[in-house]
This record gives C-alpha cells, sequence and structure tokens, in this order.
C-alpha cells in the first residue's frame, strides 16, 4: 500500500492549484471567458442596492419623484436582466472546461499509473489506485466551481461593496473592509489548519476501504474456498470503524468552524447596522441611504456566508484531488530514456555482460558480474530453489528493471536504450498464472496483436490447441471469460495464453512453468502446442519439474543469484554430485514415493 501522504497542507493546497492553473493554461480563451462572465454578472448585484436606495428616496418626495422611480427601477430591471444572461454564459462555459479537464485527468493517470514500475504495482491495491484517480476527478469539478463560479464572484461583491460604500461613507467602507477581511481570514485559517488535516487523515482511510474491499472482492474465490466471509466482513468493520472515527472528528470540526464563523458574520452585521444608524442620526444619510446600506450588506452578508462554505469544499476538493496528483510525482522506476530508440529484434541472440543488479533497498546484490550468452533460436531452461534469480534473469531481458552496473543485450542492442514498448512487443511471455482481461476469448487471444483477422485469431487458438474448446462455447470467440478470466479453467487459461504468444509471434518466447498447476490432459495439450511454439525462436523456460526441460537444447542452473551449472540435461545428470542431478533424483524419489 501506498505510503501516507507527508505534505503540509499549505504545499498540499500549492500543488492542487497549480496542477488545475496547468489545465486551465491549456483552455485559457474558455477560463478567461467564464471568468468575465462571471465578474460582470457579479457587478451588477452591486449596483442592485443602489439603485434600490434611489428608488427609495425618489418615492419619498411623492410625485415629484415618479421618473427618477421609474428610471431606477429600469436600471434595477435591466441590471437583473444582465444578471441572468451573462450567469447563463459563464455555466454553460464551466461544462466544456471541468469535463475536458476531467477527461485529461483520467487520461494522464491512467498513462502514469500503466507506466510506474512493477514494485509500485506490487505495493498498491488496485481498488485504492482507482478510488484515487476516478474521486480526484470529481474533485476537480467541485473546485472548477468553487473557483470560478463561487470565490470569484464573492470577492468582486466584496471588493465593488467595500470601494462603493467607501466612496460614499469612507468609515462604512473601512468597517466593511475589517469585518469582511477578518471573517476570511478566519475561514482560510480554520479551512487549512483544523479541517485540512482531519480531512486528509479520513481520506487516506476512505482510499483503505476501497484497497480492502477490492483485494476481498478480486480474491473471492480464496475467502469462499476456506469459508472466510465473516473473516472478510470483521476485517472490513475494523477499516470502517477506523474511518468513522476519522470522518466523524472532521465533520465535528466542520460544525464547530461554521458556528464560530456565523458568530463573527453576526458582529459584522451588527457594527454595518449601527454605522448606518449613526451617519443617519447625524444627518449624512437619508432611509434611501440606509436602505441602500442595508441591502448591500444582505448581499455582501450571502457571499460571506457562502464563502466559508467556499473555502472548506475547496480545501475538501484539494484533500481528494492530492493523491491522484501526488501520482504524477511518482517515480517511474523505468524510464524511457531521453535517447532512447526503437528496437528491432531479427534473430533474438541474449546477452548479459557482466550484469550486476540489486533489488532497491537490498544491501546484498543479486547478480554480481553474470555473464550469459544466448545464441538465437536456443531453447533455455532456467531451473533452481526459489529465490535463486531465475524470474529476475527474464525480467531483466523485459527492463522491468534496470541492472546496476554492466548492460543486457538483444542483437548487440542493449535494452536499455530501447524504448520499452518497441522491446516488450517483440517478447512473447506465457505466464505461470495467465491473467486474462474481462473481456472476450476473441478480444484476448487478438491482444498481442490488435490488428489481427478473425481468421488469424482463429488460426493461433488452433495451434495453441485451444480452438475446440472454444468453439464448443455457446458464443465461441465472443464468450467473456470474467475478471481476470475466472470463467474458464486453469487449463483453458493458459491455452488462450499460448494462442496470444502464437498470434505475437515473436522473436523471443519466455514460458514461466507454463504446465505447473495442470492436469496431465491439459498438460499434454499445452506441452505440444510448447513444442510448436518454441520452433525457430529463442526460448527461455523457468522450470520447477524438471521433466519440462529435458528437451530442451540447454540448461542453466541458478543457486544465489549465480548459474552454478550449465549444459543440457544428459550431460547435467552424468555429473553425480552436481546440483542438478541432486534436484532431478529428489523429484524422482518424491514421483516414486507417490506413485508407491
Amino acid at each position: 500500500m501506498t505510503q501516507p501522504l507527508k505534505r503540509d497542507d499549505a504545499s498540499a493546497m500549492r500543488l492542487v492549484l497549480a496542477f488545475t492553473f496547468r489545465h486551465w493554461a491549456r483552455r485559457k480563451p474558455l477560463v478567461l471567458g467564464i471568468a468575465a462572465a462571471m465578474s460582470l454578472s457579479t457587478l451588477t448585484e452591486v449596483f442592485v442596492p443602489l439603485y434600490a436606495g434611489h428608488l427609495i428616496d425618489a418615492l419619498s418626495r411623492g410625485m415629484a419623484g415618479r421618473d427618477a422611480a421609474l428610471g431606477a427601477f429600469g436600471t434595477i430591471i435591466a441590471l437583473g436582466l444582465a444578471m441572468l444572461l451573462l450567469r447563463h454564459f459563464a455555466w454553460w462555459g464551466i461544462v466544456p472546461l471541468t469535463l475536458g479537464i476531467m477527461r485529461d485527468m483520467a487520461r494522464d493517470a491512467f498513462h502514469r499509473v500503466q507506466r510506474l514500475s512493477t514494485d509500485w504495482h506490487a505495493n498498491s491495491f488496485a481498488g485504492s489506485v482507482v478510488r484515487k484517480i476516478t474521486r480526484g476527478m470529481w474533485a476537480l469539478d467541485t473546485l472548477d466551481d468553487v473557483l470560478l463560479l463561487a470565490l470569484l464572484p464573492s470577492l468582486v461583491v466584496l471588493t465593488g461593496s467595500m470601494l462603493l460604500l467607501g466612496w460614499h461613507w469612507p468609515v462604512l467602507g473601512l468597517v466593511m473592509a475589517v469585518g469582511s477581511i477578518a471573517y476570511i481570514a478566519l475561514t482560510v485559517l480554520l479551512a487549512t489548519r483544523v479541517i485540512a488535516p482531519a480531512s486528509r487523515l479520513s481520506n487516506q482511510w476512505d482510499t483503505r476501504i476501497g484497497g480492502v474491499l477490492a483485494d476481498a472482492i478480486g480474491t473471492n474465490a480464496v475467502v469462499k474456498a476456506f469459508g472466510a466471509e465473516a473473516r472478510e466482513d470483521a476485517r472490513l468493520m475494523v477499516t470502517i470503524a477506523k474511518w468513522r472515527r476519522r470522518t466523524s472528528r472532521t465533520w465535528m470540526l466542520h460544525t464547530w468552524a461554521g458556528t464560530g464563523q456565523l458568530a463573527l458574520l453576526w458582529l459584522v452585521r451588527t457594527a454595518v447596522t449601527g454605522t448606518a444608524l449613526w451617519l443617519w442620526w447625524r444627518g449624512q444619510a437619508s432611509a434611501g441611504d440606509v436602505a441602500y446600506v442595508l441591502t448591500a450588506y444582505l448581499v455582501v452578508h450571502g457571499y460571506l456566508r457562502d464563502i466559508g462554505q467556499h473555502v472548506h469544499h475547496m480545501q475538501r476538493a484539494v484533500n481528494e484531488m492530492e493523491e491522484l496528483v501526488r501520482l504524477h510525482d511518482e517515480p517511474l522506476g523505468v524510464a524511457d530514456r531521453p535517447d532512447a530508440r526503437p528496437i528491432r529484434i531479427e534473430a533474438g541472440a541474449i546477452r548479459f555482460d557482466r550484469v550486476d543488479f540489486r533489488y532497491g533497498g537490498h544491501g546484498t546484490p543479486l547478480y554480481e558480474g553474470l555473464d550469459v550468452v544466448i545464441p538465437a533460436g536456443q531453447r533455455v531452461g532456467l531451473v533452481g530453489p526459489s529465490g535463486s534469480g531465475k524470474t529476475t534473469f527474464v525480467k531483466l531481458i523485459q527492463r522491468l528493471y534496470d541492472v546496476t552496473g554492466g548492460q543486457v543485450t538483444i542483437d548487440g542492442q542493449d535494452v536499455a536504450h530501447a524504448t520499452q514498448d518497441s522491446l516488450r512487443s517483440q517478447i512473447a511471455i506465457v505466464p505461470q498464472e495467465p491473467i486474462l482481461f474481462h473481456r472476450s476469448l476473441a478480444e484476448n487471444i487478438g491482444y498481442a496483436r490488435p490488428d489481427a483477422s478473425q481468421e488469424e485469431i482463429e488460426a493461433a487458438a488452433r495451434l495453441a490447441n485451444a480452438h475446440d474448446f472454444i468453439a464448443a462455447l455457446p458464443r465461441g470467440y465472443r464468450t467473456m471469460v470474467g475478471e481476470r478470466g475466472v470463467k474458464l479453467s486453469g487449463g483453458e487459461r493458459q491455452r488462450v495464453a499460448l494462442a496470444r504468444a502464437f498470434l505475437a509471434d515473436a522473436p523471443i518466447l519466455i514460458l514461466d512453468e507454463a504446465t505447473s498447476s495442470l492436469d496431465s490432459e491439459s498438460e499434454a495439450a499445452i506441452q505440444e502446442a510448447m513444442g510448436r511454439l518454441m520452433k525457430g525462436r529463442t526460448a527461455i523456460v523457468i522450470a520447477h519439474r524438471l521433466a519440462t526441460v529435458q528437451a530442451l537444447d540447454r540448461i542453466l542452473v541458478f543457486e544465489g543469484g549465480r548459474i552454478v551449472e550449465d549444459g543440457d540435461h544428459p550431460t547435467l545428470l552424468a555429473n553425480a554430485d552436481g546440483r542438478y542431478r541432486r534436484l532431478f533424483d529428489r523429484q524422482a524419489g518424491g514421483l516414486a514415493q507417490i506413485s508407491g
């Protein structure tokens, strides 16, 4: 699982706002148009109270003020119509702006996550990552609305009202300014120093709930196998209980903050009303002026009250976007070099030239000065105990990790200088546990070559001994296989993976113990297909059962990150004291005990 966020609230705010403004910059004309329309629309509300005061003064003069009253009334109507049209334009513009940015966020985040290292994916819950992305997308919707449709008009109203009141009565402008600044400062302080830390913690537990759910649902077959539904229920409830405590604290802090802000607004309203009455008492303001002041304050009061909510919503959106934005700061682990070029593999000759390698955080290197040459077209088996370096060997060929010394070359080309997609597209993999997409069988086989025709897909399935079972299904190649291929048996999944490798027609083939968990009938069918698949290719077979590698051209025996033996099956078996011979005798003895 990813580590908790460690940024303070100010840096989180800067990070998220900078991310948002970068996306705005890509759509500058639209953003400026929305901001201008919203600002002009809001200015109409600043002038409405002024003309309402003029209307009252005109009415107080009786029929003599009829023309002035009609003029003030007409101006109020015109201002309202302008407000309506301008605000509609702003609301209309926010739709394509937000949807466009949300689309870009989802695309960019998925692009980044897809290219993060194997270690990163191994340490992250898929459900949590999905939650970060989707929650961050919807938080952007809130943030756009708050910044452009809420906070911007609030600032326009506050600034316009203070300037207009200050122009008529400087003391009133000062009272309004001091009260507004005090309220905004209190709101920001509460949001960033009190609410935000609590919101961050509750968001982290919200993410963990997604991870726990995805972990249990994705492995439901194991849960059922052990009758562990109640155990998983209890595990989820422990996480939910912690989320509930964190979220309850956050919501209560919101409640207390709201009460404090309302109390300050009451003080501001009292001060403004009292100052207006004092001016009337001194004869410096008419009844219409007092009405103007009170109406203007009511407008400002509404915006001030909403500012508190807007700032809280903005802080919440920042907290919810922060985890998504942070994905863009994750190091790729293995990245294409600036001078990387597509690699072209024709023969498939592989060489490890004095390769050093250690996993991150490990003090002891796995490989030190490893030298191996695999000629083009050779079929090579890798055997040895778990952790001896077999899987790492093929991962370095795929450049899932970078070597720490030396180089790995294919056809004389250093894989570190190749683009990763060009390298891996020319290496076919059949893993021990094939993972299929929740898509049709045709799509799963065709994943190796998206431009393949249906005839080519079926031809690959025949070579993999998969066509017969697929054709027997009610929907044939259109059959959906379920998440990770759960609707198929192990042997069927393995044959689909082999068909995918046949269709890829790559010069290098990697087989990772592709028959270790199959019944004898499935194993025989797959062994036959594997034999066809390896012809004419450089093939590397990781094997725990030595029967898998006996017919190969060459066997490399790994132990502790070193190759301790190298030869074909008869040669290695002839060495009575060799590591391979001991492994062979142990497996043969085990089989004899089982059969006996």
